[in-house]
């Protein structure tokens, strides 16, 4: 399976199921884009107008070597692996805690409902978050690094119980031979330099929410009583930023209909001197005001292609940021069942709500028919688990010719249940936002290789 295209002046040839990227001179592009389904000898005809014999003589020696070296037109190889490899014994690696269902800001897109979960406003019990850990570690087998992340909600509301179930967990790791990796996720609202430090001391990655430019963030991330939030974190996140070094962090916004010219916000986020930037859209039904329609999705792109094309120029100019959805490693990268069952959701990773039920995400949080258990009995519905174990790019007809399965992994299950009702369904614009990510991050990566002579 290829893919092909051209950006930013290059010619771009992938190789889906080896994972190979080509940067080819016009005729090797096009003799590659009629190969399949065409003898040599009619290619030569077709462009014989285009390009001299001897050129498509050399061209056609450079396809065959690829195809030698099993570097172009590959065969799928994972279909069968990724049936062995969901037969295996689930273990849990990664908890996501409700630590807050509530929330100091109003955001208007907010899939929580202002931190509610389609259900009450709560905060979660040391004793909570105590048995959540206990519950990771008893189900997490031999893996050694375990993941937390503090959600809300804002956690910052529940900010002394964080802290205690962080040490409690320091405890722990000496005891089971475990290693905890805690994450946090805050709006900034009550971050202060006492909540920084330890964080710079215990949380190996924060998550800062910010939309971009001020108009942007203030129209869409409200308090209650309709002002703007954007004066009062971005100090605090600036100062954050540059208190961890510049790593182990994120600004994450979210871009709507509202802000189609995304673009402008990764450029301000960045001009502020952010370092590591992830504006993502908001998934949201069409009849919401704010949500992405299909009719806005070329000029998404365009912003896609314009933005990759500044940050080539910034790069070259060493001011060089990194955006989340342009980071892609094409030497290393994730494992091959990563690759091609995505996040874990539901077997891997869980979350849990402040009274302890266990749901298989964030986004599933207050739907019945996804309450799998709770930390105490653990999951106890295990069809519901057993159907997330089946959930891979190859239970998903939409992907099947998709050129980015392997870079997406399927998308997101809740996306694909909250528009049609199917987490083995995807989510379309999602799908078409995430093939121009794709195509601009090796791009990117196609320029740096240009740029250093390879």
């Amino acid at each position: 399976m290829i893919h092909q295209y051209k950006s930013n002046g290059y010619n771009i040839v992938m190789d889906i199921n080896s994972g190979a990227i080509h940067v080819v001179d016009d005729v090797v592009y096009d003799i590659i884009e009629l190969y399949e389904g065409h003898e040599k000898s009619e290619i030569m005809d077709m462009l014989a107008s285009k390009y001299p014999k001897e050129d498509m003589e050399e061209a056609f020696e450079e396809i065959e070597t690829l195809i030698k070296e099993e570097s172009l037109f590959t065969e799928d190889i994972y279909k069968d692996y990724i049936i062995d490899f969901k037969k295996r014994k689930t273990v849990v690696k990664a908890l996501c805690l409700h630590i807050a269902h509530d929330c100091n800001l109003a955001c208007r897109y907010c899939f929580a409902e202002e931190g509610e979960y389609h259900g009450r406003r709560a905060i979660m019990s040391y004793e909570v978050g105590k048995q959540a850990l206990d519950f990771l570690i008893a189900n997490s087998g031999n893996r050694r690094n375990l993941e937390v992340d503090f959600f809300g909600g804002e956690p910052l509301m529940n900010w002394d119980v964080v802290k205690r179930l962080v040490e409690y967990g320091r405890e722990q790791e000496k005891i089971h031979d475990k290693n905890f990796r805690f994450t946090l996720t805050t709006n900034g609202v009550l971050l202060n330099d006492e909540i920084m430090e330890f964080c710079n001391k215990e949380m190996a990655n924060v998550v800062l929410s910010v939309d971009g430019r001020k108009e942007v963030h203030d129209n869409m991330r409200p308090f209650r009583n309709g002002s703007g939030s954007y004066d009062l974190i971005m100090p605090k996140f600036e100062k954050f930023a540059e208190s961890r070094h510049q790593t182990n962090y994120y600004v994450r916004g979210t871009f709507t209909h509202f802000n189609k010219d995304f673009a402008a916000d990764v450029l301000s986020l960045a001009d502020k001197g952010f370092k590591q930037i992830s504006v993502e859209p908001v998934v949201a039904p069409a009849s919401e005001p704010y949500a992405i329609q299909e009719e806005d999705l070329p000029e998404l792109c365009e912003q896609y292609d314009l933005l990759a094309k500044e940050i080539v120029k910034r790069d070259r100019a060493g001011k060089h940021f990194n955006f989340f959805h342009f980071m892609i490693d094409l030497e290393g990268g994730p494992c091959v069942a990563k690759r091609l069952s995505g996040c874990g959701s539901g077997t891997e990773y869980l979350a849990v709500t402040p009274w302890g039920d266990l749901y298989p995400c964030h986004q599933f949080v207050g739907q019945d028919e996804f309450l799998m258990g709770n930390v105490w009995d653990g999951v106890v519905k295990t069809d519901i688990r057993d159907e997330f174990k089946l959930c891979n790019i190859y239970a998903k007809d939409k992907c099947t010719n998709c050129f980015a399965k392997f870079y997406c992994s399927g998308g997101c299950a809740a996306n694909s249940w909250n528009f049609h009702h199917s987490i083995t369904d995807a989510y379309d614009v999602g799908c078409e936002l995430m093939r121009k990510r794709v195509e601009c991050a090796i791009m990117i990566k196609a320029a740096a290789a240009d740029e250093e002579g390879e």
